[in-house]
């Protein structure tokens, strides 16, 4: 039997996704481990026993200087060199939330190299005020391993006060288009693009979720390890809605691409 996936989900002052985060690796058939920031400090190889890097919801460091900045220098720190050889081993990287807000700010995303100069941000949503609640998501031609055979609309809730995905000009975004790179649009029921409040944030281009021009390194505002079950939805019994949930898909791609290349 080939051995289990092994994922790395890391931990910092303020994570609070990491259990929910822990269990759907788990319910994709990989083993994830709790790994904190400072244990890869004093010991940056811990890292290269993973196959997986999954960067979880929170608020590290209490988001001070800006949602994932704290996080996101830590990375670009002292753990430089071991994320570097991580990814010259073509494995994983996830962010989800405040993950995702580190992986940007630690410029990582969009361009896949670690202490890239920072091209795109996330800021305060347009609404001024933390949203949570659940959203539709689209997408279109990409390259992201991470969501690959999802031709449906999601529903994933979101819960964030900084949100709103923006680039520091025209060009970022063309090559996120040209390149295959945006993951998920917000959409309205029907698949749309729309306005607020089915854009929960502002995001440019309605973008939700990104990932580097290889698709290997993926980052999204919304929470698929919120949705493992069909009756975590908030209109499960409404619509007898039953099985798995959405976001499970996310995770069992990662983990399959893995166990593919062997």
């Amino acid at each position: 039997m080939a051995a289990a996936v092994k994922v790395a989900v890391l931990k910092g002052p303020g994570t609070n996704c990491d259990q929910e985060t822990a269990f759907a690796f788990e319910q994709a058939g990989a083993r994830p481990d709790f790994v904190w920031i400072e244990q890869l400090k004093e010991n940056p190889a811990v890292l290269s026993g993973y196959q997986i890097l999954a960067i979880p919801g929170g608020f590290t460091y209490g988001d001070d200087l800006g949602a994932g900045r704290l996080m996101a220098n830590e990375l670009t720190g002292r753990l430089k060199d071991a994320l570097v050889d991580f990814l010259k081993q073509q494995k994983l990287v996830i962010g989800i939330c405040n993950g995702f807000q580190v992986l940007v700010k630690a410029g990582i995303l969009p361009g896949g190299a670690v202490g890239s100069p920072q091209e795109a941000t996330l800021t305060f949503n347009d609404s001024g005020k933390f949203e949570d609640r659940w959203v539709y998501l689209r997408q279109e031609f990409n390259v992201c391993v991470w969501t690959q055979g999802m031709e449906e609309l999601l529903e994933l809730p979101v819960a964030h006060g900084e949100g709103k995905f923006v680039v520091k000009d025209q060009t970022v975004l063309e090559q996120l288009l040209g390149y295959g790179q945006i993951a998920f649009h917000y959409c309205d029921p029907q698949g749309n693009e729309a306005g607020y409040p089915w854009n929960p944030n502002g995001s440019v281009g309605a973008i939700a979720g990104i990932c580097d021009p290889s698709g290997r390194i993926f980052g999204l505002m919304p929470h698929p390890e919120r949705h493992m079950f069909a009756l975590q939805h908030p209109r499960w019994q409404r619509e007898g809605l039953a099985g798995p949930g959405q976001g499970l898909r996310i995770f069992r791609n990662g983990v399959e691409w893995v166990q593919k290349r062997g």
